[in-house]
């Protein structure tokens, strides 16, 4: 079985015409997705999405990527450590 870290990918969003794009991305990475929250920040006309994932690294920083290169998107990821990998399945 292949590491995987949980990863928060946090994106910041000036562009609707993105959503489409953004949407079928995480449509295509759905396996690795714990949870999304989105935020509209109506005052700046911006959207702040966060998604958790528990995948292997070389996806995490690939969707991250992706999004990253879409008009009007800023992307970031944050990993946990290696080491608290496999603490939850600890019994």
């Amino acid at each position: 079985m292949e590491d995987t870290r949980v990863a928060v990918i946090s994106m910041i969003i000036s562009s609707e015409e993105s959503a489409a794009a953004i949407n079928s991305l995480l449509h295509e990475f759905r396996g690795y997705i714990i949870g999304r929250m989105g935020i509209p920040y109506r005052q700046k006309g911006l959207n702040i999405i966060n998604v958790v994932l528990d995948a292997p690294m070389n996806v995490i920083s690939g969707l991250s990527g992706r999004l990253g290169r879409l008009e009007g998107v800023t992307a970031k990821a944050v990993y946990s450590r290696a080491d608290i990998s496999q603490k939850g399945n600890e019994t």
